[in-house]
């Protein structure tokens, strides 16, 4: 039996597969910690043979998306200096893999489709969560969390902050209708309950935030693109205005004992002041990438003693900023923070400018969810993680409307009849 090519690559006709190729990768993503190699090698089914599909639509042409793969090259690169190097070696394949496999997805899926896998991937996460999770000491303020079928219960509030911008996409940015519109209110429920239940001050936080910049960019999208950029700009500055306000005003400290935390952010800025230590020793090009957290290594060693660490991995800095620096040096960090700045800012301004753009009010809001966690997680710095694949999706959709708007004027130009 023959399947037409548009049931696997065309955003029009392959609806079901889609859907079902983004739910598992986020499950993947969520879980391949339990379900070990086989998890990530169905990863690599969903998205790699489809190459042999159609190669041209699929891979599309790579010299549009050098800035996309600026981070992963050098990654790859940091091999040549790394204190680990077949540490590095193999995490570095495995980042620049993940990349395109997240950008052979942006070709192949829109943006609708994305909302809806979205849905029922995090749905599925939540749910696996809820039936076989379980709650954690925390040895440092001795309090117990729901932490779901997770190590962390800042991961199970991540996937819970994800259900919820999926979920307004498809109730109030008008991306859904009919029965997905009752998919998202049950994917709020169960995400609601999981922020409770996880106790995740970042992501209650995060999740109140970007719902309310969602509400607001909805908002603005009734005005005209003139008027939107001016209101936009006002408001941006009264929000940094009255952020800074609240942060020498005692603000920050209010809403840290809101959630019941310290000052510290239960040890965070100690780490923080550690790695901006570590990232002393190798500013530029930084020791390699993931070759700080090794068994063996007398620093890491130190750090997961201190945090109670027994299992000895799946531990970070808490900042991808300063995670990426000692890994990779500020030269890493600016490229990865380059990919992220310009996919926000793009978006943001097709935003600013359409009249109406769905997708671009999707992507940004997946942008702005991803740059606000960048200061006490390190969801873009990992392979076979969801805020990876999204950040790259994001990226790509961005090039690749670019592209497309600047060739279709040149092929118009080449096509038309001299008078």
């Amino acid at each position: 039996m023959r399947i037409a090519k548009a049931r696997l690559i065309g955003p029009a006709g392959n609806e079901a597969y889609g859907v079902v190729a983004v739910a598992l990768s986020f499950f993947v993503f969520a879980y391949s910690f339990r379900f070990g190699q086989a998890s990530i090698l169905a990863y690599y089914a969903l998205w790699l043979p489809l190459v042999v599909v159609d190669y041209r639509r699929v891979l599309g042409n790579y010299r549009h998306y050098l800035w996309i793969f600026a981070f992963a090259l050098f990654a790859c690169l940091s091999v040549f200096w790394s204190q680990a190097p077949g540490v590095t070696a193999r995490a570095a394949v495995q980042y620049l893999s993940h990349v395109i496999c997240a950008l052979i997805a942006m070709r192949v899926v829109d943006t609708r489709i994305l909302v809806r896998g979205g849905l029922v991937g995090t749905g599925l996460v939540l749910v696996f969560s809820l039936l076989f999770g379980v709650y954690h000491l925390d040895p440092l303020d001795g309090t117990y969390s729901f932490v779901g079928a997770f190590a962390s219960k800042n991961q199970l509030g991540f996937y819970a902050s994800l259900a919820v911008l999926f979920a307004f996409a498809a109730l109030f940015l008008g991306v859904e209708r009919g029965v997905w519109k009752l998919v998202a209110v049950g994917a709020v429920l169960i995400a609601l309950y999981c922020l409770k239940a996880s106790q995740s001050a970042t992501s209650v936080l995060t999740t109140v935030a970007v719902a309310g910049l969602c509400l607001s960019l909805r908002a603005l999208e009734m005005l005209a693109p003139f008027h939107r950029k001016m209101l936009f700009t006002a408001l941006a500055v009264l929000i940094v205005l009255t952020g800074l306000a609240a942060a020498y005003g005692g603000g920050y400290a209010m809403i840290l004992g809101a959630f019941g935390k310290d000052a510290t952010l239960t040890g965070r800025t100690y780490l923080w002041q550690q790695g901006i230590v570590a990232a002393g020793g190798a500013p530029f090009a930084g020791i390699g990438y993931q070759a700080f957290w090794v068994q063996g290594f007398a620093e890491a060693e130190r750090l997961w003693a201190d945090f109670f660490i027994s299992t000895r991995s799946g531990f970070h800095f808490h900042n991808t900023f300063i995670a990426a620096t000692v890994e990779t040096g500020l030269i890493g960090c600016f490229l990865l923070t380059m990919v992220l700045v310009i996919t926000l800012a793009g978006h943001l301004g097709r935003l600013l400018s359409a009249a109406r753009d769905g997708e671009a009010l999707v992507l940004f809001t997946v942008a702005a969810l991803l740059a606000v966690r960048t200061f006490v997680e390190i969801d873009i710095l990992n392979p076979y993680h969801v805020g990876s694949f999204l950040l790259y999706f994001s990226a790509g959709k961005l090039a690749d409307g670019r592209w497309r708007r600047a060739a279709r004027p040149l092929a118009s130009r080449h096509h038309a009849v001299p008078a």
